[in-house]
């Protein structure tokens, strides 16, 4: 039976639907929606530790990272948990989310579910742009919205 989460994002002008899916519990997870109100380009997207809002979307703490390692792309070996990389947006200022990613988890001690989905304002690095906060956040910038991930019916 596969489990399932979803979070709905909120911005000031950012807002997006996100639906997680993991058919077991050692399978990969789809992450599937659409993000609206971006600026042309990539945006970082990532899973934030806390499920807070309560200050908006800087109460949602650092990337979940319960490994302690640095900052990376989704298809790196050195990356947070919560390291899902770059949604892009077309003109229209839409952004498609189809990602398959084997780090999270629905179940277990690497689920996701209470956890914050943040959209940034600017594109992830990937843990390689030579900035500063290259290896902590992919110096992606603002966060443009924020929502926690819950358990979907």
């Amino acid at each position: 039976m596969p489990v399932k989460a979803v979070c709905v994002l909120n911005g000031e002008v950012v807002k997006g639907t996100v639906h997680f899916e993991q058919d077991n519990a050692d399978g990969p997870v789809k992450v599937t929606g659409e993000v609206t109100g971006l600026t042309k380009g990539l945006h970082g997207f990532h899973v934030h530790e806390f499920g807070d809002n309560t200050n908006g979307c800087m109460s949602a703490g650092p990337h979940f990272n319960p490994h302690g390692k640095e900052h990376g792309g989704p298809k790196d070996e050195e990356r947070h948990v919560g390291d899902l990389g770059n949604v892009e947006a077309g003109d229209d200022g839409k952004a498609k989310v189809n990602i398959c990613d084997s780090m999270i988890s629905l179940t277990g001690p690497m689920s996701i579910i209470g956890r914050t989905v943040v959209v940034h304002a600017d594109p992830d690095d990937l843990g390689k742009g030579g900035h500063e906060l290259s290896k902590s956040t992919g110096n992606a910038g603002a966060r443009s919205a924020c929502g926690v991930i819950g358990i979907a019916k």
